[in-house]
């Protein structure tokens, strides 16, 4: 991915990433699943969504902010806001 890449997030691309994974179908990975409660990931396959998401999109995320990313839409939302946030 190069460097004008990582600025821009696509729902669908960081659905396709996430649901391979965690080896899942992407359609099982709705917007609004939660990861653990409907997806049955555990603490440690959520460690890695997190790093892997790190490394792709070239964003932190705190371990205060673990709590917030209960599903796609909300880790969507997470990185589009760090992504926003970084200077062009």
């Amino acid at each position: 991915m190069s460097n004008n890449e990582t600025s821009v997030l696509d729902r669908e691309e960081l659905r396709a990433l996430i649901a391979d994974e965690l080896e899942l179908p992407v359609e099982t990975l709705t917007d609004t699943a939660g990861f653990a409660a409907d997806l049955g990931v555990d603490s440690l396959s959520a460690m890695e969504v997190i790093v892997l998401v790190q490394k792709t999109y070239r964003v932190k995320i705190g371990e205060e902010e673990l709590p917030e990313v209960l599903s796609l839409g909300a880790l969507y939302d997470l990185v589009a806001d760090k992504l926003s946030a970084v200077p062009r």
